[in-house]
């Protein structure tokens, strides 16, 4: 455990090692809360107004919810990102990857695969299970880049917040007049037929939903291809054992989409890593610290490595309360993607130095913003 400050003086503790991250996720919901009115530091005056990151911490989602709301809410979602409900989408997203890629092989060498595939795919797919229009994705992407960076000036964030929330509000009284097949409708469903949802709280699932549903895989994917690119006889192994399910998982570990978490709150002082934490103060688990974790790891921890033995209950989707709903879905999107990929261009190759790659600026997720490649022989 460590302290740190963020920009305009806000501090908090990050978690770096495996042990901490783990007691820390097993303690949710109990010893550590996501209510931002647990944060006295938000309301007191310690944090300015204009703090951007405000609008992710106060967002009134699934993740800033404790408890019973969190465990009811939980519950309404998780029903459709049940394995053999995921599963049942193969078809469909292996339909969706070969479109996709496509588009790839008709660019060429130089193609970029950020926003030809590894946005694309899982933009796609979550946008088609919660019923979004394919002309409408695009701001989906561009208000989830821009309210997770960093950079972002506060007015900025604020005014991007607001815009998301108004078009979920909409999607809302749209799907409520002409109901689809797709999840979003389903849940109007649920608030129409019953007071267990509020319209507040409907929204609160799509914003976490549609952003986290997404941004995540993307990371994911865009990982795995840099690292690939890197450990060429990773990519031996992957390629003749059709190994790319052990792709996926080394890939968490190696290079976690997910930075840090947006933070918890102390419910009550306690002690994490030798570390005295007061009551009222933010917490951020950083997985991408953990999943190199020597004392875990051991001394190939930085080593990308397909043979690793993978421990059972390793944190690459969390752990505890709040293990990741969409797990499944993301784990076939990404086998999915990276089997097809690799099948239809076997001489795929980076045109850029893998240290030229720029990254996503946020504090919360990270991945690869752009991928040129040469294409090579393809394979129908």
């Amino acid at each position: 455990m460590v302290e740190v400050e963020f920009p305009g003086g806000v501090a908090a503790y990050l978690a770096l090692t495996h042990d901490a991250v783990r007691e820390i996720l097993a303690g949710d919901n109990k010893t550590f809360l996501r209510e931002p009115e647990h944060w006295p530091a938000l309301y007191d005056g310690t944090i300015p107004e204009d703090w951007p990151l405000r609008a992710i911490v106060q967002g009134g989602h699934l993740s800033t919810k404790d408890g019973g709301d969190h465990r009811r809410l939980r519950g309404m979602v998780g029903k459709a990102f049940t394995p053999a409900r995921v599963q049942a989408l193969e078809p469909r997203i292996q339909q969706i990857v070969d479109s996709l890629l496509d588009d790839v092989a008709a660019a060429g060498d130089g193609v970029d695969l950020v926003p030809t595939f590894t946005e694309a795919l899982p933009m796609w797919v979550i946008c088609e299970l919660f019923g979004i229009p394919a002309d409408e994705r695009h701001r989906l992407r561009d208000w989830t880049a821009t309210l997770l960076a960093h950079t972002t000036p506060p007015d900025v964030a604020f005014a991007t917040q607001n815009s998301l929330q108004a078009y979920l509000h909409e999607l809302v009284v749209r799907k409520q007049r002409e109901p689809g097949d797709d999840l979003t409708s389903g849940l109007v469903q649920v608030r129409d037929e019953g007071d267990r949802l509020t319209t507040e709280e409907l929204v609160g699932l799509l914003w976490l939903m549609l952003v986290a549903g997404h941004e995540t895989t993307v990371h994911l994917l865009g990982h795995a291809i840099v690292a690939l690119a890197q450990n060429p006889d990773q990519l031996a192994l992957a390629k003749a054992g059709d190994r790319w399910s052990d792709v996926v998982d080394e890939t968490l570990r190696y290079r976690h989409s997910v930075m840090m978490t947006s933070y918890r709150f102390t419910a009550e002082d306690v002690t994490i890593a030798g570390v005295d934490i007061p009551k009222g103060k933010a917490v951020g688990v950083v997985y991408q610290a953990a999943g190199l974790d020597p004392e875990e790891y051991g001394e190939t921890a930085y080593r990308f490595d397909l043979t690793r033995e993978q421990k059972a209950g390793h944190l690459g989707f969390g752990h505890g309360p709040r293990y990741c709903i969409g797990a499944p879905l993301a784990r076939l999107e990404s086998r999915l993607a990276l089997a097809s990929l690799y099948r239809r261009f076997p001489e795929l190759g980076l045109t850029i130095d893998p240290d030229a790659i720029p990254y996503s600026p946020s504090f919360f997720t990270i991945g690869p913003l752009s991928l040129p490649v040469t294409l090579g022989t393809v394979d129908r």
